[in-house]
């Protein structure tokens, strides 16, 4: 620590700014901003900055008008010479590059970094879901997974424990009869390590999950490499595999995902040589493919339907790969009157809940 500075027989401070600490200068240009009313961010200081300004502000008692004029003049002497200010800290600096860098490089150097100052780890920790929190609390010793359990909520304290394997979750719960001395700093240095450990967020190269990208990649492939690749997938990874059967929407899923009172809707948004190319092939198919054509024209006008019947009709044999393309413009059309908000296309978790 500094020594204390010398005042003079008045009881202010000495009149020479040259005999004080640049410590001493800083706590009387804070204390003539406060009194004037300005604003300051001093949290934004390191914390040994703000204790030892403190301090100062603490020991500071009458100051001449003198000395505090060649103090004022001094600092803004000192700022008129200032030629740029950067950012300050690495979270600021990477708001300021923000659009300029890469996500990948951002993130690699917020984790570098570690949490910004004043953050809070524990509500980093508790924000998670409990399958998130779930390889924390495997993963760590038991007493550490007691203090974790015993800073997050209760309700989501019983709920985590149930997804425990009961030997775990039993260690885990004995191990709590040992944190009634931690001390808080204890508590703290504890958070920030797990949250440094398990909050880190990993930049996502995709936005939607793997199953819904292979869907859609599927969707648009042709019945026999789509029956080729779910069969493969059947055999190395059932799991999912039954996601990606989820995520697939073919022409012949239209009657579970399509509503009746939606097909006028859809099938105005495709041209006609389309429309018939795809009933001629689908109605030849049989199956599953005549039941979605069917479905279609079911739900439309008699009229409509009739001339469409009549078209098909005269359209004659469709080659393979035309009628799987006239097929697969059908089901973009529906997604894209999905998407426009036009129709709600009925989802299988929905059909689960129903036959539930």
């Amino acid at each position: 620590m500094s020594a204390p500075q010398p005042i003079n027989k008045t009881g202010m401070e000495p009149v020479a700014p040259g005999q004080m600490s640049r410590r001493r200068k800083a706590a009387m240009v804070v204390q003539l901003m406060i009194a004037e009313g300005r604003k300051l961010d001093l949290a934004a200081l390191p914390e040994e900055v703000q204790i030892s300004l403190t301090r100062e502000l603490g020991a500071l008692r009458l100051v001449d008008r003198a000395t505090l004029s060649a103090v004022a003049s001094e600092f803004a002497d000192r700022i008129e010479g200032l030629g740029l200010a950067a950012p300050g800290g690495i979270d600021r600096a990477l708001q300021a590059l923000d659009g300029r860098i890469s996500p990948a490089t951002a993130a690699r150097l917020r984790a570098e970094a570690g949490p910004p100052r004043g953050d809070d780890p524990w509500a980093r920790l508790t924000a998670l879901s409990c399958p998130a929190l779930v390889p924390l609390m495997t993963s760590e010793s038991a007493e550490i997974a007691a203090v974790a359990l015993s800073k997050l909520p209760v309700a989501k304290a019983a709920e985590l424990l149930g997804l425990l394997p009961s030997e775990r979750a039993r260690r885990i719960t004995h191990a709590m009869s040992q944190t009634s001395a931690i001390a808080p700093d204890t508590v703290e240095r504890i958070g920030a390590a797990l949250a440094a450990e398990h909050c880190v967020e990993v930049p996502q190269a995709f936005t939607n999950p793997a199953p819904d990208r292979l869907g859609e990649i599927l969707n648009s492939s042709g019945s026999a490499t789509r029956d080729a690749v779910l069969g493969g997938l059947d055999d190395d990874d059932p799991d999912f595999a039954a996601d990606v059967r989820r995520a697939i929407f073919t022409f012949a899923d239209l009657p579970a995902r399509l509503a009746a009172t939606d097909a006028p809707t859809v099938l105005r948004r495709i041209e006609q040589p389309v429309l018939i190319t795809a009933l001629t092939a689908a109605q030849a198919e049989g199956g599953s493919l005549d039941a979605a054509a069917t479905h279609l024209l079911d739900n439309i006008s008699q009229r409509m339907a009739q001339g469409l019947r009549d078209e098909i009709a005269e359209r004659g044999t469709v080659r393979r790969l035309e009628g799987e393309t006239a097929m697969s413009e059908v089901v973009t059309a529906v997604r894209a009157a999905a998407d426009a908000g036009e129709i709600t296309l009925v989802t299988p978790q929905d059909d689960e809940e129903g036959v539930a």
